[in-house]
């Protein structure tokens, strides 16, 4: 049958390759200029700061502007010196994993019951979650103020932990691997005697890793983030996270833009190296999520 093909018809298909290859190939370079262009526009403002942070107030003014740094590392110093940032820095470490901790726990038992265990309320429970996500936090606020003033929580750690010691995205995607168990194991666990407790700690819990990995990291990043919430509840910088912290040193140093600039980049560094270190963890749990989820 090959054969029987026409000349011009093999021209064609020969043709047509070439074109499709060309095609294809000229969509892998703008792939690639696409992103490089966006890895510039979200690098750039990070870069314009740090570039801020070394220069004199002189250079923050002129026109046009300066894209290269002139390396007075003195206004990290005096940045430093002007608020008790080690302070703030130990807050926002502590509210921050023990908030993460605790949304973990609420996360895995919330998630273990909606996903592994049978009762007739159960989408019921999960439909209530979810429309949490619709209310506006805003909304909240005054009365969620006068609920943490009459329970005696105002300008202590509680208020910034407790509220957020449950996620509602941890929940959900902890439910979306809990549903993706094989139920034979679930049915084997139980013959072999194993509580739900044990089942949990020692076959789900392992299991759901990539999960707990990605939802530990927004939890932690979305803690140390917190401006509203801790700005509106707390008034002494002895329990006040780091983004508090900033904006007070802001309304104090409002003409300082190098200082300014310098206490922004010391403050957003570190939870920046962390996404660096554990974004292969994140990927590997978020690319187990999506096959779990097309599965």
């Amino acid at each position: 049958m090959a054969n029987d093909i026409r000349p011009e018809s093999r021209g064609t298909s020969t043709n047509l390759s070439i074109f499709f290859k060309g095609h294809l190939k000229g969509q892998g370079w703008f792939r690639i200029f696409l992103g490089w262009f966006l890895l510039l526009m979200f690098i750039f403002p990070f870069y314009w700061v740090i570039v801020t942070s070394l220069n004199g107030s002189s250079q923050v003014m002129q026109y046009p502007p300066t894209f290269l740094p002139h390396w007075q590392w003195i206004n990290y110093l005096r940045a430093w010196s002007e608020a008790p940032w080690v302070t703030y820095f130990a807050n926002t470490i502590f509210i921050a994993s023990t908030t993460t901790l605790l949304a973990l726990a609420t996360s895995l038992l919330a998630g273990f019951s909606l996903g592994v265990l049978q009762f007739k309320t159960r989408n019921l429970w999960f439909a209530a979650i979810l429309s949490l996500l619709m209310i506006p936090q805003t909304v909240l606020l005054i009365p969620d103020y006068i609920l943490m003033r009459d329970i005696g929580w105002l300008n202590t750690y509680w208020v910034q932990i407790v509220p957020w010691g449950a996620s509602v995205f941890g929940i959900f995607l902890l439910r979306q691997y809990m549903l993706s168990l094989p139920r034979e194991l679930i049915e084997a666990a139980e013959l072999d005697g194993a509580s739900r407790m044990k089942f949990l700690a020692r076959v789900a819990m392992p299991m759901v890793k990539p999960a707990l990995v990605v939802i530990g990291l927004y939890v932690f990043i979305g803690s140390w983030d917190s401006f509203l919430w801790p700005f509106i509840m707390t008034q002494s910088p002895s329990v006040q996270p780091i983004e508090v912290g900033l904006a007070s040193f802001l309304g104090t140093n409002g003409y300082d833009w190098t200082g300014l600039s310098a206490a922004v980049v010391f403050t957003t560094l570190p939870v920046m190296l962390l996404f660096l270190v554990a974004q292969r963890q994140f990927l590997e749990g978020a690319h187990a999520f999506g096959s779990g989820l097309k599965g």
